[in-house]
């Protein structure tokens, strides 16, 4: 049976203390504690669970000195913290042009707008920046519902597509949504999710199970008949990876039923799977494509939206209207982190050393009960702690453990889904680093006996 909401709170909360007592240093417990009276307190986010001093490369580094890799970092950290060529770029551009108001246009962000609309699939070239992921989904439903006269969406329980209001009515995130009084928004449907390793009916893969999944996404727009859009992560962060031929499977639902594609790359997109998309891996080509996170650099806030040509469709009304729409610093750092990702080649270093650690934990994983799965894409990659092989049944207060042992060696992860260690370097990691770094992992898992 799956841990309940309360028992998983007490068990993090359980492993919280334990951390906070082996670090009683005094600069921690006051930042720690100026932190928890400051902030609004919200779920994975306040309370902290440590502090941070400096981020450089793959590390960080608390207020007592201690250092952590980091494979979790929201996402934002493809190119590692503070890469000197974005920090010279950003240096420079602050010099030269700081801010412009909005209906001025100035030259870099025009210039960004014009490499996003090159690295997309073609006939993808039309553009528009907001300053977090959240709001590029939004802007992207509304360019659906503009393009369509529609305004229904599906999408997938346990997605996360951001926090904003219509944001959050897409998603399926029960922490974005279960405390919300009142309705969200109107016409949004959902559907299960792909996940072949946990789907209750079958879970031997798409060969026997004629990709009932995908099938479920076409009745729904078949029995709406109104839907302006599907949108989703092309392979969730979990991570999950779909099936072959699920996304070409809903794609032709979509054209079937005259809605449009969103693929939300926002943690996903830049080279992170190996691919400069994620939906790259699966052979199709989305309407709308929103980025974020990395896209900054690990610096700067900065997401995009990028459309077909004739999704530009709402010149006379407002869709994003953002007072930082094309701030040149901003567009700055993403036009530099871009360059980067190009010139030292990370999207195929992301690819290489991605497969080489999905393959190591694999061989490692029968040595451990606990370990039910290893999957993922390139540098996005997990492992699902399970009480039993046999039985799959989630073990979050086990994962919860490891993560701690992990965090006391020196690796910070996330745990998502209530048992997944979640890993997901900077493409900038060393192949030396990479395997510390699962050399932790492994260590920590055995620790759990066996």
């Amino acid at each position: 049976m799956k841990i309940t909401h309360t028992e998983g709170e007490s068990n993090q909360s359980a492993a919280r203390r334990t951390w906070a007592e082996k670090h009683p240093d005094a600069a921690t417990r006051n930042l720690l504690k100026r932190d928890a009276d400051a902030f609004m307190h919200q779920s994975l986010s306040s309370p902290c669970v440590s502090t941070i001093a400096k981020a450089e490369g793959i590390w960080i580094e608390d207020t007592a000195g201690r250092r952590y890799m980091d494979f979790h970092g929201n996402s934002v950290h493809h190119i590692g913290y503070g890469h000197p060529r974005l920090v010279a770029a950003i240096k420079a551009q602050l010099d030269t042009l700081p801010f412009a108001p909005r209906r001025f246009t100035n030259a870099p962000a025009v210039e960004l707008a014009e490499k996003l609309g090159a690295i997309a699939p073609e006939g993808l070239n039309k553009v528009l920046f907001t300053t977090g992921g959240s709001d590029a989904n939004e802007v992207a439903l509304k360019i659906a519902r503009a393009a369509t006269g529609r305004f229904k969406t599906i999408s997938f329980w346990d997605a996360f597509h951001g926090a904003g209001f219509g944001a959050a009515s897409v998603g399926g995130e029960a922490t974005f949504r279960s405390h919300i009084a009142g309705p969200l928004m109107t016409g949004t449907e959902h559907v299960a999710p792909f996940n072949c390793y946990r789907c209750p009916y079958n879970h031997a893969g798409p060969e026997t199970c004629g990709l009932a999944c995908a099938g479920m996404v076409d009745y729904v727009l078949g029995r709406e008949g109104d839907v302006a859009a599907v949108i989703a992560e092309p392979m969730r962060a979990v991570p999950v990876v779909p099936p072959p031929g699920f996304w070409k499977a809903v794609r032709a639902a979509c054209d079937r039923h005259g809605a449009l594609l969103i693929m939300d790359e926002i943690p996903t997109g830049l080279g992170k799977t190996g691919r400069m998309f994620a939906f790259e891996h699966d052979g199709v080509v989305p309407d709308i494509v929103t980025l974020g996170k990395a896209l900054g650099g690990g610096i700067l806030p900065i997401a995009a939206v990028i459309a077909r040509h004739d999704l530009d469709v709402c010149g006379d009304f407002a869709i994003g209207h953002y007072t930082h729409e094309k701030n040149p610093v901003t567009a700055r750092a993403a036009l530099t982190t871009l360059q980067i990702i190009e010139e030292e080649g990370l999207v195929a270093r992301s690819a290489a050393l991605g497969a080489y650690a999905i393959e190591r934990l694999r061989n490692f994983a029968p040595q451990s009960p606990y370990v039910g799965d290893v999957r993922g894409r390139g540098l996005m990659f997990g492992v699902e702690i399970v009480e039993d092989r046999g039985s799959r049944l989630e073990a979050p207060a086990r994962a919860e453990r490891i993560y701690y042992r992990s965090l006391e060696a020196g690796l910070s992860f996330k745990i998502s889904a209530g048992c997944v260690l979640t890993l997901s370097p900077p493409l900038t990691i060393g192949r030396e680093e990479l395997d510390a770094a699962l050399s932790i992992v492994e260590t920590a898992i055995l620790a759990e006996g066996g």
